[in-house]
């Protein structure tokens, strides 16, 4: 095992450093001036140049280039361009809301799709299935933008659950101690209830547009794995035993079935967590998508 992760990571290098590269080249060929952006529209040519020059600009490509080598490998990623502060630090402070977001929509779209693949497999091609397969096909159709703009979604869960999505609502909600950046655990630690649900209500519309958005992957990848297992010897064995119906599915067909679902689940995780951008951007939620759309 120790020697296949090596491999995985030797591996990864090459990629890394086109990454690199290819990231560097487009930084120094879109247009504009980042020199006369950080000086300002008032700045003299002079101020400019001052600019040009603390920023290592005024320096030869190859220079550059490992300039910017050398503050990635120390961590060093910049100033942002539209908020000034380090993007190391905007990174940190933003990445648990994206995270608890993407989780807890990965953990509605499980409590939604895995119990209807099931049925959906135990009963093909009945009601059921058929309605599976239309959530399936339009949760992953539907963009998201729309899913969450839904004007009765947003009346129901706004007016019931008192659904705010601000920035400065949820720094106003900040639980004591930040241990872990997630608002709904760092609220159980502190034993604070109130930050709890109303960190909840926050999250409510946004979680379930994430999880509707990938309903479809998961859903469809149950269906298919408990229809595999369902037909199998052992199975059948199990039936033929007089073990009831919720016995066999359960306890024999579901956990043998969960192996590609849970794999299933971690490439969505990693999906939403790059993917939700539109969703943070509708909710104004203050995570890594709305960072990256600013810039």
């Amino acid at each position: 095992m120790p020697l296949m992760i090596l491999k995985r990571l030797m591996m990864a290098i090459p990629s890394l450093i086109g990454v690199v590269i290819v990231t560097f080249l487009l930084t120094r060929a879109l247009p504009g001036d980042p020199a006369a952006y950080f000086a300002g529209p008032a700045a003299t040519k002079e101020a400019v140049e001052q600019v040009r020059v603390q920023l290592g600009l005024d320096k030869p490509l190859y220079i550059q280039f490992g300039l910017y080598v050398r503050d990635l490998a120390r961590g060093d990623l910049g100033n942002s361009l539209t908020t000034g502060q380090p993007v190391g630090h905007e990174i940190k402070t933003r990445l648990p809301a994206s995270a608890e977001l993407t989780l807890l929509g990965l953990i509605v779209s499980m409590a939604i799709a895995v119990p209807l693949g099931i049925m959906a497999a135990t009963k093909p091609n009945s009601l059921i299935d058929h309605f599976c397969r239309v959530i399936s096909t339009a949760g992953v159709s539907l963009p998201v933008f729309f899913t969450g703009l839904i004007p009765g979604l947003c009346v129901l869960l706004s007016a019931g659950l008192g659904a705010g999505t601000a920035w400065a609502a949820r720094r106003l909600l900040q639980p004591a101690p930040n241990v872990t950046g997630f608002y709904l655990i760092d609220s159980l630690i502190a034993g604070n209830g109130e930050v709890f649900l109303s960190s909840l209500k926050q999250l409510a519309l946004p979680a379930l547009t994430l999880g509707i958005f990938s309903l479809a992957p998961i859903a469809r990848m149950t269906r298919a794995s408990m229809l595999a297992v369902l037909s199998s010897d052992f199975v059948r064995t199990a039936r033929a035993s007089g073990l009831t119906p919720f016995t066999v599915i359960v306890t024999y067909a579901f956990r043998n079935a969960m192996i590609p679902v849970i794999t299933t689940l971690g490439m969505v995780f990693s999906f939403l967590l790059g993917a939700n951008v539109l969703v943070e951007k509708v909710f104004a939620w203050p995570g890594i998508g709305s960072f990256a759309w600013k810039h």
